[in-house]
């Protein structure tokens, strides 16, 4: 007997970040000092109230038993206390927020909870792997609606086609955006919630980097538009505000229906968030509402120093007001995959094509701010040798 991949697991992902991985792995067999600047992981460990109250928690026999799906109600209280207070939306603990094992886990179990095979739903391109990924998984036909920068990487909703409004059960966004490094203000949101109660349609907003804004700029939640929650549900995770990555903890908020369908699912196929996790996590939110700890200082001052840095070299990229990414255009020609590989192999520095998250992406890498300074300005040095290299 002869064991194969279904077709829907291949068609799954990008073999991208497969090729990258392997082209790492390849250059550092040669004793090359790889500066990795390809995933978005956090590189500084949580505060130390987090970790101690993970440490003591992790001690109570009573967290050895099973968790509930759903989160404990302890979690969801603090969620919907800290919403509160970041974005003055109220929430309901017990039916407009739903615990989850990273933003991640949500993302990739939506489509199954609210889709039926062959339903639509509309997902941007360049767009976060897991977006289409999860259609897939559900049998979900994708519209990929094109974010591009003569529109400051927002949709135009009016470009969507009226019978592909009329079939989708839900659009997907995200802002501040990953890869993209873009946002969006009041007025989109409110246009955005408009045109989701006019063609029946959900809401999904992943809002992974509200915590992570420059130069004065404080994202929003959409759940703080008028009527939102009738058409929305927003995911928000721990990871990159709190750096808390490896503990898997996130949550979903808004419609109660969209948050029930969910939790239905999640019912059924895991139990839960550890407790010790969740302990940690009302931690962080409470010491986040008690006196701000953002980590938006840290990379705000990495972007100033890494774009200036590659200015420097003669590499002028955008600054963002937002993420840990910088989504840069690459030099006259390459593709995006090209240059990246060139630029591991050449100068050690790993880079995600752009084209990874969407064929939108070409022309683009995307850059992930999650070393320390030195080790940004070392990499733009080699980056700038490199790239003067090239041209002679």
């Amino acid at each position: 007997m002869t064991i194969t991949g279904s077709r829907r697991l291949n068609q799954l992902g990008s073999a991208i970040f497969s090729e990258v991985a392997q082209w790492k792995s390849e250059v550092m067999k040669q004793g090359v000092d790889v500066i990795d600047l390809g995933i978005g992981s956090p590189d500084l460990p949580p505060s130390q109230r987090i970790v101690s109250a993970m440490v003591e928690a992790v001690q109570n026999p009573a967290y050895y038993g099973y968790p509930t799906s759903e989160g404990s109600p302890a979690f969801r209280e603090a969620v919907a206390k800290w919403y509160a207070h970041r974005f003055g939306v109220k929430l309901d603990p017990a039916s407009e927020i739903l615990t989850l094992m990273g933003s991640q886990d949500g993302l990739a179990h939506l489509a199954l909870s609210l889709c039926d095979p062959g339903d639509m739903a509309i997902v941007p391109d360049p767009g976060y792997p897991i977006y289409a990924a999860s259609l897939t998984l559900a049998g979900v036909e994708p519209y990929l609606i094109p974010l591009r920068a003569d529109n400051a990487y927002l949709p135009k909703l009016e470009d969507i086609p009226a019978e592909v409004a009329a079939r989708a059960r839900f659009i997907l966004l995200n802002y501040p955006s990953n890869p993209l490094s873009a946002v969006a203000d009041r007025a989109f949101f409110e246009k955005l919630v408009a045109y989701a109660k006019k063609h029946d349609l959900l809401v999904v907003h992943d809002l992974a980097y509200s915590e992570m804004a420059f130069d004065g700029y404080k994202p929003m939640s959409i759940l703080e538009i008028e009527g939102a929650k009738e058409v929305s549900v927003e995911f928000h995770s721990l990871s990159k505000s709190f750096n808390m990555a490896g503990c898997r903890i996130a949550f979903l908020t808004g419609n109660s229906a969209a948050v029930g369908a969910l939790r239905t699912l999640k019912s059924n196929i895991d139990y839960g968030v550890f407790g010790a996790i969740q302990a940690a996590g009302i931690a962080a939110l409470e010491e986040d509402m008690e006196h701000d700890h953002s980590v938006s200082g840290i990379y705000e001052r990495r972007r100033n120093l890494f774009i200036s840095a590659l200015q420097a070299a003669g590499w002028v990229i955008p600054p963002p007001k937002a993420t840990m990414f910088i989504w840069a255009p690459i030099p006259a020609g390459w593709t995006s995959r090209q240059i990246s590989r060139e630029m591991l192999y050449e100068a050690g520095v790993v880079v995600i094509p752009g084209d990874a998250f969407g064929a939108e992406g070409e022309g683009y890498v995307r850059i992930a701010l999650v070393q320390e300074e030195e080790r940004l300005l070392e990499a733009a040095r080699r980056i700038g040798e490199w790239l003067r290299a090239t041209k002679e």
